[in-house]
């Protein structure tokens, strides 16, 4: 791990022992001074420097934030398939302390990691182009759960100027190919590309605003433009540079499957 400049700005990575998290902490420890927070270490690094904070308790989530100038807020119940009380536990109850926690600790930014999931009903019955200033249509308690999320968010900028940063993170994958599936194609985010979002809404210049991350996939159907505009962001990879078999075009997308979005 390099040596800590003085200037870097100290970011707080919530859920940093999932998959995400573990990728994110990897590859910004460079940049950014590193605080994490997650359940259980996943690597001798995380033995170490793991904060096991509990979200659910507010006076614990206020001791994370002494210093820090932008959370990165990762954690939370990140299955569709999840139930209510996972639900409101981890991803309301969890939100709510952490965006309440950085306003009184005087953070600067809170990024936050939505999902296409709070769109869902669109993707399910196949109504595409999806932009990011449509209304909210989750397709689970999870995707209701972002949803909320998003709205929080919202007022904590509105009301008391917390930076707000969405991402509508698409299906992450180390290999896009592992699925047949169109629709997790249409929506893979590449490690790379995962990686180079989160480092423009960390640094980005605009206060608000809800963005999908997915790659640069020719059979996406959710719209980048914000995210490319407003963020800086420029996705490199494609599912498509995985395979030698050609994309099968389908006008409109190829369908959904019914069980949607259970396994997604």
């Amino acid at each position: 791990m390099a040596t800590k400049r003085k200037s870097q700005r100290k970011v707080l990575i919530t859920g940093a022992t999932g998959g995400l998290g573990v990728l994110l902490e990897e590859r910004l420890g460079e940049d950014y001074d590193l605080v994490t927070q997650g359940r259980t270490p996943r690597n001798e690094h995380q033995e170490k420097t793991l904060i096991t904070a509990d979200l659910e308790d507010y006076a614990e989530v206020l001791g994370l934030m002494k210093g820090v100038d932008t959370v990165v807020h990762l954690a939370g119940a990140a299955s569709p398939e999840a139930e209510w009380d996972a639900v409101l536990a981890a991803n309301i109850v969890g939100l709510r302390h952490v965006l309440e926690a950085s306003r009184e600790a005087g953070v600067r930014r809170v990024v936050y990691a939505s999902s296409n999931h709070a769109m869902g009903m669109y993707d399910r019955d196949g109504e595409w182009p999806v932009y990011p200033h449509q209304l909210p249509r989750p397709d689970s308690l999870y995707g209701v759960s972002k949803a909320f999320g998003e709205t929080l968010g919202r007022y904590y900028h509105d009301k008391f100027g917390l930076e707000f940063i969405a991402l509508r993170i698409g299906w992450m994958s180390d290999d896009p190919m592992s699925v047949d599936e169109d629709i997790l194609h249409a929506m893979w985010l590449s490690e790379n590309d995962c990686e180079h979002v989160v480092r423009r809404a960390i640094e980005a210049e605009v206060r608000f605003g809800l963005y999908y991350a997915i790659s640069d996939n020719p059979n996406r159907r959710w719209d980048l433009t914000n995210t490319m505009l407003e963020l800086g962001y420029r996705p490199h990879d494609s599912w498509t540079d995985r395979t030698r078999e050609p994309e099968v075009v389908v006008e409109g997308g190829a369908d959904v499957r019914e069980s949607w979005p259970e396994g997604s």
